[in-house]
């Protein structure tokens, strides 16, 4: 009697190395020992330090990821798929796997017995040689020339692959710092920094840190004569002290450095400044750590004289960020760091501006960056957006001060245009007179968007509810926030419109999964990744946390963290929403610096297997959010 199944496994394996170095025969004995298993998606087949399974497994159906958690964050390291093998780590050692394998989706997987698949392996040089191959040049298929070397399987310790993941290595630091009390002299605090010569001392009370003194404090208070050296350390220290727990990453140490603008972060057993203090880390730390410090970029900015030398800054930037991308930092890491460099860029070219007017800005402002420079994830040099708010003045005053500040605009986004960011071509700058205006034109703005959400204004709202304060008076900007969320309250007919919008582009998926491409015009053919992939979760995150009065969360990463905190029932999508983001954004990144465009635009042909597969997996959270924002604002007769 003819096993079926047996025939089915057999069939299916011929096509696949190293199942096709051996004959069908051969096949057929191997299929009638073999075991057919199905995972349901978020299935595990094995975790981490798991002892070897008596199988090794090939996808027939399906995705499995393959993760590994790294500071506290799980990291997918590759994704296997049609022909695609799992578990090889049986074959060349007895402890344990390094990885966790997991179903992306429902999947069907052969599982092959070890016990019976050895005697082939070692009877036949082309099957031995592929698993040897492969499990010494980490890759799944040796025999893919493209992608050889470089997919890395479970068979590979992450944590062997240092050079990738420095920016997540927990950072070194002083175990013991230099500390004194509030009561001290000066003149005795910088006699011991000279003579341990270090750059800094902690103010402590009680083991508790409440300021710290720097060699900056000692040059601008003292040098200069503000204070006399025999002050007492309470009245030049700097306070209160920024403080992190021991066991942060080297990015987040510098994120927390950019953001504060310090040199120095200390230590407490558990992050805060109320608790004991344990170490100290400085810039030299994190230089140290990480070579390609974004902290140096920092102060070639502050340092900056001409647009010339920003937008030598920027040229490294985009370096960093290319290897960055190599090394495989995450894409929400990356876009942090360069969001907080762009935006040191802007206020530098603001404050040269403002030395150029010759005068003072007449009134406080604030300067705002909009659109995916407001969401900080313009990796590419695309154009720039923004917009300028100034306080309100009397009436005889308005045309003089509104003079002015289009005057600095116009300034600054000629400066941005030099360092590489192209004027916008809808004008959405802060140098067009529609987008420089008082607090109480702005507000008068924003209520006319959310109250009449006709076409124009739900495409206003794509753009101006994505913001980010930069430069100058941040009390005028929250006063914009709040009143928008005010108006936004309750408000059904916004938000049907604001949702209808957000449902304009389904998952780009269409019959037997294939691709929705262009049918025509100059990209004919292409994805369009940046309309059919980011902006439906870009649309959807800025809705629901509109919605759930979500502030001080403009970027779409951060987004969806927020909304999986709040809302445990729909974690699981929204976390899934945040993974097909990166996925999506780093593909466009590539996609830009590979063809020196703004990588909306995917050429199909050009990708291989794997990065089809994974684009594909991308788009099923759109679907799982989409429906989301159909419940919750009734859209169905909108669709």
């Amino acid at each position: 009697m003819k096993n079926s199944i047996a025939e089915r496994i057999a069939d299916f394996l011929k096509n696949h190395p190293p199942f096709c170095s051996l004959s069908l025969a051969d096949l057929i004995a191997i299929a009638k020992e073999s075991q057919v298993l199905h995972l349901e998606k978020k299935q595990v087949l094995f975790n981490v330090n798991d002892q070897p399974h008596p199988f090794f497994y090939i996808v027939k159906d399906g995705a499995v990821a393959l993760s590994v958690v790294y500071d506290t964050t799980k990291v997918l390291v590759d994704e296997c798929d049609e022909g695609d093998i799992v578990g090889l780590r049986p074959f060349f050692a007895k402890d344990g796997y390094l990885m966790t394998a997991e179903a992306r989706e429902e999947s069907l997987l052969y599982a092959i017995p070890i016990t019976i698949f050895k005697p082939y392996v070692f009877e036949n040089t082309a099957v031995l040689s592929f698993l040897l191959e492969s499990f010494a040049s980490n890759t799944r298929n040796p025999y893919d020339k493209e992608n050889k070397g470089k997919l890395i399987s479970e068979n590979v310790s992450y944590i062997e692959r240092d050079d990738t993941i420095q920016y997540f290595k927990p950072i070194s630091y002083s175990t013991n710092p230099i500390t004194a009390n509030k009561m001290d002299s000066v003149k005795s605090i910088a006699e011991t920094m000279t003579r341990l010569k270090i750059g800094s001392v902690i103010i402590q009370e009680n083991q508790i840190p409440i300021g710290i003194i720097t060699d900056k404090d000692l040059r601008s208070k003292i040098a200069t004569g503000l204070f006399s050296i025999e002050a007492s350390a309470d009245q030049i220290m700097s306070a209160p002290v920024i403080t992190v727990k021991a066991n942060g990453s080297v990015a987040e140490t510098q994120l927390m450095m950019l953001q504060h603008t310090v040199g120095h972060l200390c230590v407490t057993l558990d992050g805060t400044n109320k608790s004991e203090i344990i170490g100290i880390i400085s810039e030299h730390d994190v230089v140290v750590a990480q070579a390609n410090n974004p902290g140096v970029l920092v102060k070639q900015i502050k340092r900056a004289e001409s647009a010339q030398e920003l937008k030598l800054v920027r040229d490294n930037l985009t370096k960093l960020i290319k290897n960055a991308l190599v090394e495989g930092i995450p894409i929400g890491h990356i876009c942090q760091i360069v969001g907080e460099i762009n935006s040191a860029i802007t206020s530098r070219a603001i404050e040269l501006s403002i030395v150029k007017m010759g005068e003072q800005p007449p009134v406080p402002f604030a300067w705002l960056n909009i659109g995916s420079q407001g969401r900080k994830e313009q990796l590419l040099l695309t154009d720039q957006d923004n917009a300028l708010v100034f306080e309100d003045v009397a009436e005889e005053r308005y045309d003089a001060v509104k003079k002015y500040f289009l005057q600095l605009a116009d300034s600054v986004t000629h400066i941005l245009n030099v360092v590489g960011y192209e004027f916008c071509p809808a004008e959405m700058m802060a140098s067009n007179p529609l987008w420089c205006k008082s607090l109480k034109e702005w507000n008068a703005q924003y209520n006319a968007w959310i109250h009449s959400p006709a076409k124009k204004g739900i495409l206003m709202c794509s753009i101006f509810f994505d913001y980010d304060f930069v430069y100058g008076d941040k009390e005028l900007v929250n006063a914009i926030t709040s009143t928008i969320f005010k108006n936004v309250n309750d408000n059904q007919i916004f938000f049907a419109y604001l949702g209808s919008d957000a449902l304009k582009n389904p998952p780009p998926l269409g019959f037997f999964r294939q691709f929705l491409v262009e049918k025509d015009g100059e990209h004919k053919d292409s994805f369009d990744v940046k309309s059919r992939g980011l902006m439906p979760l870009i649309d959807a995150a800025r809705l629901l946390c509109l919605n759930q009065k979500i502030t001080g969360a403009n970027n779409t990463l951060v987004r969806f963290k927020e909304l999986a905190a709040l809302e445990p029932q729909n974690a699981t999508t929204y976390e899934a929403c945040s993974e097909a983001f990166s996925v999506l954004l780093k593909f466009r990144t590539e996609e830009g610096f590979a063809s020196n465009s703004g990588g909306r635009y995917l050429d199909l042909n050009k990708l291989t297997k794997l990065d089809k597969v994974k684009l594909k997996n991308a788009f099923h959270p759109i679907s799982d959010v989409q429906e989301i924002l159909k419940t919750r604002f009734q859209l169905t007769h909108f669709t």
